[in-house]
């Protein structure tokens, strides 16, 4: 067992959380000398704690504003020569460098400096961090014979190993300490890399890295015989599912998380009323806003009650008791529940549902303002969030009917839905409730006939959003003899003559967007 003791540290932290205590212990109890940089020695020194300024073990001031402090063959050489080599220890020797066998740094504070309002690219680069990276790669590097700590939540454990080794670190210990520094040092080079680089005004630069910290390890992937992991972006924003906070109910499968994004990403898109969706495999079965977020419950439960049976469920309000005692009262059977919150009864309601997963998210972000980005074998796709801020007043309607003001509300809403459904995606809404959904199919006109199909005796005055042009008029004709009286779709199919002249004779109004919304 290659035991190290611990005779001097090096300590230059920006976190001082615990560094006195942590100093202290180390010099009254195990003897071992402190070497410290400016404001750290400043601060042991205040406390009483015995340190050495860096500039007395290198000979040299601190200069440059402090730039310059660290950076000197005395501290270097005391960290990477190597304790069994004797040309190594001689050449040491000969230039009076002593050996540094603990190392504790972390770094100034550059992302922290970054995030301010109003920062300045001067501000940022003096918070770039020269002297500290170099130090933990150098002691990092020489692991054998040194321990390098960047987190204060590790001094403890750094000392109950030296109290049960006579002052020593342990080999494996050495290793992972330096394996962690390789991965901060890494992230924080890509940290100044993307912001030197100007990512955030070049949304698709030359070269990318995406920063991840893992979650959770989850039980399989879409299926039992594939392993999965849920990371999330080390900058993902808050009220997003990746900082969801989960309240309660069995760990979320791979399964779990998509169609959970499905339905948070479906129900924000409503912002000036109580709103609920109910997602099955990534698609909204039901969709309704009511004054009322429990009638709103209802409707879309009601929209297709056998879909949403083993669904997940999407709040855009805090969710009262009553939700749950609703959910009760139809014996559904809910796999996870999103909200922005949830009441005191609401959760004493669903702590009698163990299993069933409950994520609060402490508020609700309007859709998009992020990327989207997906693997393929070999490559990842990056694209901007589906954000079009679309203008009602900007739509034409392209046939001879205007759509009544009660059909245009409807198809607002219609449209709305149709944006989470996946493509082909036709959508029948009636009365602010999705009724019939046709989604995923290879043409569009089977997707008509599945949403008539679902919606039934609702379609009757019904109205439909179609998520890309129409290419024929089948689809039309499918929905209007179902009884749907009004369409919103893109336009620009060449054949949008076509499909108006047949809206015409069938009575049919049609609102063209002008842009449309794929969901692959």
């Amino acid at each position: 067992m290659n035991l190290v003791k611990v005779k001097r540290a090096l300590v230059s932290v920006t976190d001082k959380t615990g560094v006195v205590d942590f100093c202290r212990t180390l010099s009254e109890e195990f003897g071992v000398e402190i070497v410290s940089t400016g404001g750290t020695a400043a601060v042991l020194a205040e406390a009483g704690v015995p340190v050495r300024p860096i500039d007395d073990l290198t000979g040299f001031p601190e200069m440059m504003d402090g730039r310059v402090k660290t950076l000197h063959p005395k501290v270097h050489g005391g960290l990477l020569a190597r304790r069994d080599v004797p040309a190594h220890m001689a050449a040491a020797e000969e230039h009076g460098i002593g050996m540094i066998d603990l190392v504790v740094v972390n770094l100034y504070a550059f992302e922290a400096t970054i995030t301010k309002e109003g920062v300045t690219e001067a501000d940022a680069i003096e918070n770039i961090d020269i002297g500290g990276p170099s130090m933990l790669r150098s002691a990092a590097k020489n692991f054998e014979s040194v321990t390098v700590v960047t987190n204060p939540a590790a001094y403890d454990s750094i000392l109950v190993e030296m109290r049960a080794n006579d002052g020593s670190t342990l080999p494996e210990t050495r290793r992972a300490c330096a394996t962690e520094v390789f991965r901060l040092t890494s992230a924080y080079d890509s940290a100044i890399w993307f912001y030197l680089s100007g990512y955030k005004k070049t949304p698709f630069p030359a070269e990318a890295r995406f920063r991840l910290e893992k979650v959770q390890d989850l039980r399989y992937g879409e299926n039992p015989h594939q392993q999965a992991s849920f990371y999330r972006f080390m900058d993902a924003k808050e009220h997003t599912l990746a900082r969801a906070e989960q309240v309660q109910g069995k760990e979320l499968s791979y399964n779990n998380i998509l169609d959970t994004d499905a339905a948070w990403t479906a129900v924000r898109e409503f912002t000036d009323g109580p709103a609920c969706v109910i997602v099955k495999h990534m698609n909204p079965c039901g969709t309704a806003i009511d004054d009322d977020l429990v009638a709103a419950y209802r409707r879309a439960h009601a929209a297709d009650s056998i879909s949403a049976y083993g669904g997940v469920m999407a709040f855009n309000r805090t969710v009262p008791a009553e939700i749950i005692e609703a959910i009760s009262e139809n014996k559904q059977f809910v796999e996870v529940m999103i909200a922005p919150d949830y009441t005191p009864e609401a959760l004493e309601l669903l702590s009698a549902k163990p299993n069933l997963r409950v994520l609060k998210t402490g508020g609700v972000r309007p859709v998009g303002g992020h990327y989207e980005s997906r693997a393929v074998e070999g490559g990842m796709l990056v694209q901007t969030s589906d954000t079009v801020v679309e203008d009602p007043a900007t739509f034409t309607v392209a046939t001879k009917r205007q759509p009544s003001a009660e059909e245009m509300e409807q198809l607002l809403f219609a449209w709305r839905v149709c944006k989470s459904v996946k493509s082909n995606a036709i959508l029948l809404a009636r009365d602010f409730v999705s009724v019939g959904v046709g989604a995923g199919q290879m043409n569009r006109v089977n997707s008509a006939r599945i949403a008539v199909e679902a919606a039934g005796e609702k379609t009757v005055g019904a109205v439909c959003a179609s998520d890309a042009f129409m290419p024929f008029a089948d689809s039309l004709e499918v929905v209007a003899a179902a009884g749907v009286t009004a369409v919103i779709q893109p336009g620009g199919s060449i054949r949008d003559e076509e499909v108006i002249a047949k809206a015409d004779e069938l009575g049919v109004a049609m609102v063209f967007t002008g842009h449309r919304h794929f969901r692959h």
